[in-house]
């Protein structure tokens, strides 16, 4: 269950590693100073700003904005640490509040790292202040706790700093604004607030309207200056959507209803050729070869031994022996 605190109240810590939120109603500067058994800052190396936003077990904002998250890991702190203070001061623009009168009240929560809350306060009561010490984590009896303090400064980030015992507080002051203003020019601008609901247009009956020009809504100003589309078309010039209406064909070009083809189709195929001559042989059977003519000059006589009826040449000639035809 979350503590909420008032001024001078104190809370048990339950964990070391914390997180501390704070929210406002315009950009403000945060930081935080170590402090030793008495409450002594002993230098500027124990001072945590937009300048130097990282310490031993702190980590603080770069620079001016309307919420913050500062890390704390209160083991990781450096020796002879007993006290850390968190800072909220007003950085000092032309534009914006001087006073935390002008601003809502600061609101800062003691977080654990999963986001549940342990403490809360909200800063009341500040007048003319532009700087306060918001909250402290100390430690005492080997227990850390939080307490509420909201303590303002009128005379600011200098002031304050000087209320803590820290030497050479005004130079240090001024560096932090000087860090704060650099890290000013260089963020980004905020992008143009979203147009309402109530200005958009939306489907009706399940059809999107077009936008005219671009914009979210047309005012029946914008409605009225929209130049007709024949007008701004060649007189007697062809109008999308607007031609004249051609018959179509019972079919396509290339379907069989047409009695012409196109050039473009491709030509109609033609049937093989019937083959003539003998059947095709049935397969797995050999077809006949007709017996070889022998040429006249290399027959033998006829009745030679070792010929065919026809002179041609057998296995053996005359004799037994092999034939051989005349040359």
């Amino acid at each position: 269950m979350t503590a909420e605190l008032v001024r001078g109240q104190n809370h048990p810590l339950p964990q070391t590693r914390l997180e501390i939120r704070v929210s406002a109603g315009a950009p403000i500067v945060a930081g935080a100073t170590l402090g030793d058994e008495s409450g002594t800052v002993r230098g500027t190396e124990w001072v945590a700003h937009p300048g130097t936003p990282t310490l031993p077990g702190l980590e603080v904002s770069r620079q001016a904005a309307a919420d913050h998250r500062l890390a704390v890991d209160l083991e990781a702190l450096p020796q002879g640490v007993h006290r850390v203070s968190v800072l909220l001061a007003l950085p000092p623009t032309t534009a914006g509040p001087g006073r935390f009168a002008a601003v809502a009240a600061p609101f800062v929560a003691v977080t654990g790292l999963d986001g549940t809350e342990v403490a809360s306060y909200t800063i009341t009561g500040l007048d003319a202040e532009s700087a306060v010490v918001a909250l402290e984590l100390y430690l005492r009896g080997g227990v850390w706790k939080v307490r509420a303090i909201g303590q303002g400064y009128a005379g600011g980030l200098a002031d304050m700093l000087v209320d803590q015992g820290l030497p050479q507080a005004r130079e240090l002051a001024a560096g932090i604004l000087d860090a704060v203003a650099l890290g000013a020019s260089r963020s980004v601008a905020a992008p143009p607030p979203r147009t309402s609901d109530e200005a958009r247009v939306r489907p009706q009956n399940g059809i999107r309207h077009p936008h005219a020009r671009n914009s979210a809504s047309v005012s029946p100003a914008d409605s009225a200056s929209i130049t007709p589309l024949a007008s701004r078309n060649p007189r007697d010039g062809p109008i999308w959507g607007k031609d004249d209406h051609r018959t179509r064909r019972r079919a396509g070009a290339c379907s069989t209803v047409s009695s012409t083809a196109p050039p473009h189709s491709p030509p109609r195929p033609s049937p093989c050729r019937k083959r003539t001559g003998s059947a095709t042989p049935t397969p797995g059977t050999r077809r006949p070869s007709a017996p070889p003519t022998v040429p006249a000059s290399r027959r033998w006589p006829a009745g030679t031994p070792g010929t065919g009826p026809s002179g041609e040449r057998t296995t053996t000639g005359p004799g037994g022996a092999r034939a051989r035809a005349p040359r």
